[in-house]
C-alpha cells in the first residue's frame, strides 16, 4: 500500500518539526521543506528532506514538480511558514515590515496553493492546511502588520475552500494562540508558558484534518488558544 505524502513546509520549526513527526507517526511519507534541512534532521525512512524557499512562484512550482517526481502525489499540504514582528503601531509601521510579513505569512501560502491545487484537482482530492494565528481574529495593539497578514490568509483559505469543493479538496486554517516553542520562550522569558499551546496538539489536529476523520471540515478557522482562553 502506497503512503499518503504530505508536504509540510517550514518542516523543521518550532511547529514544523512536531507536524513532520505526528505524520510520519500516522503512516504519512513526508516532504520536508525549509530553507535549511538536512535528511538527518528526522531518521525515518519515509521522510524526504527538501532544501527549499516559496519567495516566488517558479520557486514553488520547482518544490511540487520536485515531490511529484519522487512521490507520484501530493496528497496533503501543511503551510506552516509564518513569522512575527511586531512593537509599532500602525503609524509608526515602515513599508518593509509590512511587506515582511505579507511575504511571509501570506504571499508564501499564496504560491504554494498556486503550485498544489492543480496537482489536487487532477487527483481529484487533496487536504490543505495552514497556521494562522488568533490575533487573524483578534487584533492586539503594536501587531498590525502580522495581524492583518494572518487575517488575509484565513480569507485566502476560505475562499480555496470554496473554489475546490468540487474537487474533494478540503481546505482550512488553524489559529493557535501563543505556542510553546523554543523561539517563543525566548523573547517572552517571563510569560506563564503553563497556558500556552503545545505544539503536538497542533500537529494532533492536522493530523486528523489530513485523515479520513476530517473529510467533511471545510472552510474553517479552528481556534487553538490553550488554557489561557
Amino acid at each position: 500500500m502506497i503512503a499518503k505524502t504530505a508536504l509540510v513546509t517550514g518542516a523543521n520549526g518550532g511547529l514544523g518539526t512536531h507536524v513532520t513527526k505526528a505524520l510520519l507517526d500516522a503512516g504519512f511519507a513526508v516532504v520536508g521543506l525549509a530553507p535549511r534541512i538536512q535528511q538527518s534532521d528526522f531518521g525515518h525512512p519515509n521522510f524526504i528532506a527538501l532544501p527549499a524557499t516559496l519567495n516566488s512562484l517558479d520557486a514553488a512550482e520547482k518544490t511540487v514538480a520536485s515531490v511529484i517526481a519522487r512521490c507520484g502525489k501530493i496528497d496533503v499540504l501543511a503551510h506552516l511558514v509564518g513569522g512575527f514582528t511586531g512593537g509599532q503601531t500602525v503609524a509608526a509601521t515602515d513599508d518593509a515590515t509590512w511587506e515582511r510579513m505579507f511575504d511571509v505569512n501570506l504571499n508564501s501560502a499564496f504560491h504554494i496553493l498556486r503550485a498544489v491545487i492543480p496537482e489536487m484537482r487532477k487527483a481529484g482530492s487533496g487536504r490543505i492546511i495552514a497556521i494562522g494565528s488568533r490575533q487573524a481574529e483578534e487584533p492586539a495593539p503594536t501587531i498590525g502588520a502580522y495581524s492583518a497578514s494572518k487575517a488575509a490568509l484565513v480569507s485566502l483559505m476560505k475562499t480555496v475552500a470554496l473554489e475546490n469543493k468540487d474537487a474533494g479538496i478540503t481546505a482550512n486554517t488553524i489559529l493557535p494562540g501563543t505556542m510553546d516553542t523554543p523561539a517563543n520562550r525566548k523573547d517572552m522569558t517571563r510569560a506563564d508558558v503553563s497556558q500556552w499551546v503545545q505544539p503536538a496538539s497542533v500537529a494532533s489536529l492536522i493530523v486528523w484534518l489530513a485523515g479520513d476523520a476530517g473529510k467533511d471540515v471545510t472552510g474553517a478557522a479552528i481556534p487553538v488558544y490553550g488554557r489561557g482562553l
